[in-house]
C-alpha cells in the first residue's frame, strides 16, 4: 500500500483549537501530516514564524503522525518538494467554501496531481478564527476556550494583552 502525506498549511497565527480539531481528523485519513505555517512578508502578523511552529509543535505533539514546517512561495510547489499528494483545507462556513474552492481549482490547474481534501470543522468552532481570537484577546475577552493552554499563555505575555 503506498503512503499519502498530506500538507495541512495556514498561517495559525495563533493556532487554535479549530486548526488543532482539523489537523487530528487528517491524521487519522492520511499517513502523514505536515502542518506548515505559512511565511508571508505581505501581511503582519502577531507572531513570528518560528514562534507559531513552536506553538503548534506543542499543540500537535500528541499525534504521532503530524509533524511541523513552514514554506514560502507557491503552495503547490511546496507540497511536491515534500512528495505529498494532498492539501488538507478546514471549512467552518459557506464563505469558506466559496474562498477554498477557488483556491482548490487554482490548485488543480497549476498542479493536476495534488488533490485538495476538505475537512468541516466541529460545529463548536465555526466561529473560530485566528483573527478574531487576536481581536478579542486584545479588547478584553476571553479566548481560553478556543486555543491550547500554550497558546492563551503566549497571547498574555503579547503587547496585545489589556
Amino acid at each position: 500500500m503506498m503512503k499519502v502525506t498530506a500538507v495541512y498549511p495556514g498561517s495559525f497565527d495563533p493556532i487554535t483549537n479549530g486548526h488543532i480539531y482539523i489537523a487530528e481528523r487528517a491524521a487519522a485519513v492520511f499517513d502523514e501530516v505536515i502542518v506548515s505555517v505559512l511565511v508571508n512578508e505581505r501581511k503582519t502578523s502577531a507572531f513570528t514564524v518560528e514562534e507559531r511552529c513552536v506553538m503548534a509543535r506543542e499543540s500537535l505533539g500528541h499525534v504521532k503522525n503530524i509533524t511541523v514546517d513552514s514554506f514560502n512561495g507557491l503552495l503547490v510547489d511546496y507540497v511536491r518538494q515534500k512528495n505529498a499528494g494532498v492539501i488538507v483545507r478546514g471549512l467552518r462556513a459557506m464563505s469558506d467554501f466559496e474562498y477554498e474552492f477557488q483556491m482548490a481549482l487554482m490548485n488543480r490547474q497549476l498542479a493536476p496531481e495534488i488533490e485538495t481534501f476538505f475537512i468541516v470543522t466541529d460545529p463548536k468552532y465555526s466561529y473560530v478564527s485566528s483573527s478574531s481570537v487576536r481581536e478579542i484577546f486584545h479588547f478584553g475577552g476571553t479566548v481560553r476556550d478556543v486555543v491550547p493552554q500554550g497558546v492563551y499563555e503566549k497571547l498574555s505575555n503579547r503587547c496585545c494583552n489589556p
